[in-house]
């Protein structure tokens, strides 16, 4: 039997981002604070509500920026794959933290419905306009590489989404000014709240599943399968894995029974497929000369 290993070492995505984490970071600190100064003066759910999303934005950026300087320690000691992993701990930390954000919103938005309080609609509507901008430049920042890194995706999901809320914000001081309606106010943290749990979800969910191992979503098991069997000389195929290193790299380990041995481009030629293919970057191929007495699963 050989064994070979063909595996790119490469950083992930994040470390490119590093400015765009800072500038995010910053911006929305600042926009935190402003919101919760006017959520004050204006007496406004919905600013409190919008200033806990975007505080839990700021945790969640300077957690996937912590995590994504994690990813390039090299592998030391029991840590054989480094701190890679912790990319993706951190995305579910910050699916976590938007949750609880969710319940202070929440609680808010429904003390506000019991007991209507007067609501300034043109400072509501001057403080979410501002909002619009900072987040939505923020997920500018994040917008190339979110394609191929769940952080990265996140980042640019929750600040659009913030982007997104702040408009709804500033149509309801609109209403609120027209109307004079001061329920419109909690409604609209309701509304909020709904965004928040629809992208949350979603992200927590593939957090949870690159945690166990699960094959990513973008990689279809049947095609590798179909690839790695139509490479010259491959008889059977057992013992395939793919999973997870972190939240921009995939890893691959396979047997592949080939009676008559593989040249020495065979495993070249591979990894550069797989990787064109499916970005799977970390390959081990065991190649077996032998029938083993697994054939059932080859």
């Amino acid at each position: 039997m050989e064994k070979s290993h063909k595996h790119n070492h490469s950083h992930d995505v994040q470390i490119s981002h590093g400015k765009a984490f800072a500038l995010g970071i910053g911006l929305n600190i600042a926009f935190v604070i402003i919101e919760i100064v006017y959520g004050l003066i204006a007496n406004s759910s919905a600013l409190f509500a919008d200033a806990g999303h975007n505080a839990s934005d700021v945790l969640g950026l300077a957690f996937a920026w912590a995590a994504a300087w994690m990813a390039t320690i090299k592998p030391s000691g029991k840590y054989t794959y480094g701190l890679r992993k912790t990319t993706i701990l951190v995305s579910i930390l910050n699916a976590l933290l938007l949750f609880g954000a969710v319940v202070i919103i929440a609680w808010n938005a429904i003390e506000k419905l019991k007991e209507p309080e007067p609501v300034f609609g043109t400072q509501i509507i001057i403080v979410a306009a501002i909002g619009v901008i900072i987040n939505t430049v923020t997920a500018l920042l994040f917008l190339k590489g979110q394609k191929s890194d769940l952080n990265i995706k996140g980042a640019f999901l929750h600040m659009a989404a913030d982007a997104g809320v702040s408009l709804g914000v500033v149509v309801a001081g609109l209403l609120i000014n027209i109307t004079g309606m001061l329920w419109i106010d909690p409604v609209t943290s309701f509304v909020i709240i709904l965004v928040i749990v629809w992208g949350t979800w979603n992200l927590f969910t593939a957090s949870i599943d690159l945690a166990l191992d699960a094959v990513p979503k973008h990689i279809d098991v049947g095609e590798v399968k179909a690839l790695l069997s139509s490479q010259k000389g491959v008889k059977g195929i057992h013992d395939l894995h793919i999973w997870a290193l972190s939240t921009s790299q995939v890893a691959l380990s396979v047997h592949l029974y080939i009676p008559n041995g593989a040249n020495e481009n065979f495993l070249a030629d591979m990894q550069k497929e797989l990787e064109q293919e499916y970005g799977i970057k970390h390959i081990t191929v065991q190649i077996e000369n032998d029938k083993i007495d697994c054939e059932t699963e080859c």
